[in-house]
C-alpha cells in the first residue's frame, strides 16, 4: 500500500517527503483554504510548487458541479503539473466529467465516494481511482474501513484495474485498517504520518542504548 500525504501546506509536504515515504498528495478546496489559498492562480501555483516537492501523483480537485464545468477545469488542471489526478465528486454530473476526461487520457481520482455502487460506476466510467471516505462513514455511525474492503474484494473479484484510495483517515489504526483490507494507497493528514512513526518502546529503546554506551564509554 502506497501512502499519500493529505494536504495543502507546502512545509507538511517538504517534512514529509524528506522522510522517503511519501510517494504522492492529495488536495481539496478545504485543505487549500486552510492554507490561504483563495483563487484558481494561488492554487494553481501551490499546486504546483508541491510537485516540484514529491515526485509522484498530486490530486487536484475541480470546483465546479455541472459536467461541462467540471471537464473544463479538469482539462485546465490536467496541464498544470506533470502527473495530474484530477479529483471528481461522485455524482451524476461527475460521472459524466470521469468519462470525458478518463476518454482524454486524463487520470481522475473519484472523491466523495460513499459506496460500493459509486465505486462500481466510477471504474466503469474510467477512474484511476476511487477514494471511499472512512472518518465520514465513521461519523455518521458506519464501519468506514468496511467499505475499503468491499469495494476491494469486489474490484479483485471482477478484475477491474481501478484502485481504492482509503481517503478521510483520522488515525493511524485507520491507516493499519486500510492496509489489511487490501487499499491500494491510502492518504493521512501530516499528524497521522507522525504518529505513524512514534512508539514508545523505540523511544525507551534508543534511551537505554544510549545510556548503555554512554556508561561504557565513560562519558
Amino acid at each position: 500500500m502506497r501512502l499519500f500525504l493529505d494536504t495543502a501546506n507546502i512545509q507538511e509536504i517538504r517534512d514529509g517527503a524528506r522522510l522517503g515515504v511519501i510517494s504522492g498528495v492529495t488536495t481539496n478546496p478545504s485543505l487549500a483554504a486552510t492554507e490561504g489559498i483563495g483563487d484558481r492562480e494561488s492554487y494553481k501555483s501551490a499546486v504546483q510548487e508541491i510537485a516540484d516537492i514529491v515526485d509522484g501523483p498530486i490530486s487536484v480537485e475541480v470546483v465546479s458541479l455541472d459536467s461541462a464545468g467540471m471537464i473544463d477545469e479538469g482539462r485546465e488542471i490536467a496541464e498544470w503539473i506533470p502527473d495530474p489526478w484530477v479529483k471528481i465528486p461522485s455524482t451524476p454530473d461527475g460521472f459524466e466529467a470521469i468519462s470525458t476526461l478518463a476518454k482524454d487520457g486524463i487520470k481522475v481520482n473519484q472523491t466523495l465516494c460513499f459506496s460500493v455502487n459509486q465505486a462500481l460506476l466510477g471504474a466503469q466510467a474510467g477512474s484511476t481511482v476511487v477514494s471511499p471516505f472512512i472518518g465520514r462513514l465513521d461519523d455518521i455511525g458506519h464501519e468506514g474501513i468496511e467499505l475499503v474492503g468491499e469495494i476491494v474484494d469486489v474490484f479483485e473479484k471482477h478484475h477491474i484495474q481501478t484502485q481504492v484510495l482509503a481517503a478521510s483517515i483520522r488515525h493511524t489504526l485507520h491507516c493499519t485498517m486500510a492496509a489489511q483490507v487490501g487499499a491500494h494507497i491510502a492518504t493521512v493528514p501530516y499528524r497521522v504520518l507522525l504518529q505513524m512513526v512514534q512508539h514508545p518502546l523505540t523511544d525507551a529503546g534508543l534511551d537505554r542504548f544510549i545510556s548503555d554506551w554512554k556508561k561504557a564509554s565513560g562519558s
